[in-house]
């Protein structure tokens, strides 16, 4: 059937809609993109909103090619990469036990559980168990006080809870084990849902600035988003303000190129790990 007068007028209008939020979204992004690649001059004349003024790539080459961004870069990715195995890995073995109807205990340790969802004992008791297991100026004080989110967690248990039992039970017939089954069985077909949660962790490591601010001492081990602060609030560019010939670099243009330059590789995480991201939110959300 042909869409009526008054469908074809809806859909225009969602359409302009959904573009004007896709725009609003993006315009931060591109105006940050267009002011690290225009002039000082054009910057400080407000010149610069969705398009390079006087194009120029210093800004870039000396952010590419200072040694502490290097470092802060190549630490985030450590730091990622290594706290999202931790946290895929324990978040795993937290929700499977809990999808399984037999377990002893369930409803309390499933009650202690959600009661962290909404009560927390603050941020000062948090840095004194840091501080008290040795962990400041370490990566593992950014890594294990988060090694587990609970909502995470919940949308894997559940995940879990959808996958049929009679898969389990022959798994078991043919002398698997519960270690087997898990890891045999149940992840292999956990992939969409351990995708989703990657993405979640990894985007919550990157973007991590708080636990750095109050954990991280050492400048050799400041992350990304540290280090922009360090650049952009508190303008310590002088490092960073000679160029190739000598002559001061645009500072405005320094500050949008770090932020490119923390802001691009999780990005470009985001469209390999897209086609599980629907999917596995929306499985792990509801229980057939």
């Amino acid at each position: 059937m042909k869409p009526t007068k008054g469908e074809r007028v809806f859909g225009v209008f969602n359409g302009l809609i959904l573009l004007s939020l896709a725009f609003i979204c993006l315009f931060p992004f591109i105006n940050v993109l267009a002011r690290s690649l225009s002039s000082e001059t054009a910057i400080i004349g407000g010149n610069v909103v969705l398009w390079p003024v006087d194009i120029q790539f210093e800004a870039y080459t000396s952010v590419f090619g200072n040694a502490a961004m290097r470092t802060s870069f190549l630490y985030t990715v450590f730091v990622t990469v290594l706290g999202t195995c931790i946290n895929i890995l324990l978040t795993v073995l937290a929700a499977y036990p809990l999808s399984k109807n037999d377990l002893v205990g369930k409803k309390p340790i499933w009650l202690m559980i959600l009661f962290t969802m909404f009560f927390s004992g603050g941020i000062i008791p948090l840095y004194l168990v840091v501080n008290g297991l040795h962990l400041l100026n370490t990566c593992w004080a950014l890594i294990l006080p988060g090694a587990i989110s609970t909502y995470n967690m919940i949308i894997m248990k559940t995940f879990f809870q959808n996958i049929p039992d009679s898969l389990e039970e022959s798994a078991k017939l043919d002398g698997c084990t519960e270690i087997g089954v898990l890891f045999r069985i149940v992840l292999p077909l956990s992939m969409p849902v351990i995708a989703t949660l990657s993405l979640f962790y990894a985007v919550g490591h990157w973007n991590n600035f708080m636990s750095s601010l109050l954990y991280i001492n050492d400048t050799s081990k400041f992350t990304l988003q540290l280090k922009l602060r360090q650049l952009v609030l508190q303008d310590q560019l002088s490092s960073m303000m000679e160029g190739a010939s000598g002559a001061s670099l645009p500072r405005e243009s320094l500050k949008a190129a770090s932020i490119m330059y923390a802001t691009l590789p999780i990005l470009v995480v985001y469209p390999w790990l897209q086609k599980y991201f629907v999917k596995g939110v929306l499985v792990g959300s509801v229980k057939a």
